[in-house]
């Protein structure tokens, strides 16, 4: 699979990440470890991980711990003060069965107010300064699906990496809060590595009924999928992380390995289609 450079971190991602949000569902071991190892085998070198996966971290322990030198593993933390935040990165450690992190990250830093606890006096920034000093992680990143909040945490903290959602329905109902355009302006400028997330959204649910282990409407069809991740990897970002639904997940490793640019055209039409499809962000 094809790799691109995860901005300053200087690995190379292939253009699809091993997202562990799979396991927020009931999955029986053995196909869990089945889809681990297929994308292992498909050269799948990016793994996306966090605790409240469900049992993400003690699922994917074994194979972090077997693949350890192939992988850049990446985990995250929802705390927001020094003392919570370094507990729960030594739990993940404790789970994932490794000595350190390659990327930590502030996870789901939506709101203004938790991001300046975040940077305040004894807040979650210390602690990660401090085990980066520790060898406990090499590099920093934010998670969030607030692209206005990704760009206040830009001037307060030396970001390595982001992980927004970047997908062509955003693009075609742009809003302040979900605009990623002005965020990947800046992390080129700044050589900061972008993840994708939210890649195959294609909106919110139009009832509260659920049809795919998705907490959001996703397209299915092989075709609407590959058009969603072309249109992705087509942005400048660098990879993009696999749905939480199974199926869909071997669906873009399948058509990652295959993956060719989206032309100019091509996009226009996409963002075309989705003129009456609801965005999924901003939540309202």
């Amino acid at each position: 699979m094809k790799k691109r450079r995860l901005g300053r971190t200087g690995h190379e991602s292939t253009l699809v990440t091993l997202g562990g949000a799979v396991f927020i569902y009931p999955i029986e071991e053995k196909r869990g470890d089945e889809f681990v190892k297929y994308s292992m085998d498909m050269g799948v070198n990016h793994i996306d991980v966090a605790p409240t996966y469900g049992d993400a971290e003690a699922r994917l322990g074994k194979w972090v711990k077997e693949y350890r030198d192939d992988v850049f593993l990446a985990c995250k933390t929802g705390k927001r003060t020094k003392q919570e935040a370094r507990m729960e990165l030594m739990s993940s450690l404790d789970l994932l069965q490794t000595d350190y992190i390659d990327l930590y990250q502030f996870h789901g830093l939506d709101d203004p107010d938790e991001l300046s606890t975040v940077v305040g006096e004894n807040g979650a920034l210390q602690a990660f300064k401090e085990v980066r000093e520790e060898g406990l992680i090499n590099h920093i990143g934010i998670t969030s699906h607030n692209h206005e909040n990704i760009i206040r945490a830009l001037k307060h903290i030396e970001l390595e990496t982001v992980l927004l959602p970047v997908n062509y329905v955003l693009h075609a109902h742009p809003e302040p809060r979900n605009d990623y355009v002005p965020v990947l302006e800046k992390t080129k400028q700044l050589d900061i590595g972008v993840i994708a997330m939210k890649t195959v959204a294609k909106g919110p649910y139009p009832t509260e009924e659920k049809t795919r282990d998705t907490w959001y409407e996703p397209f299915t069809t092989r075709a609407g999928i590959d058009e969603a991740l072309r249109f992705t990897l087509s942005q400048g970002v660098t990879t993009a992380a696999t749905s939480s639904d199974m199926e869909i997940a071997r669906t873009m490793i399948e058509l990652a390995e295959d993956y060719t640019p989206m032309d100019e055209e091509e996009q226009k039409a996409l963002i075309g289609k989705a003129a009456d499809y609801k965005p999924l962000f901003p939540r309202k």
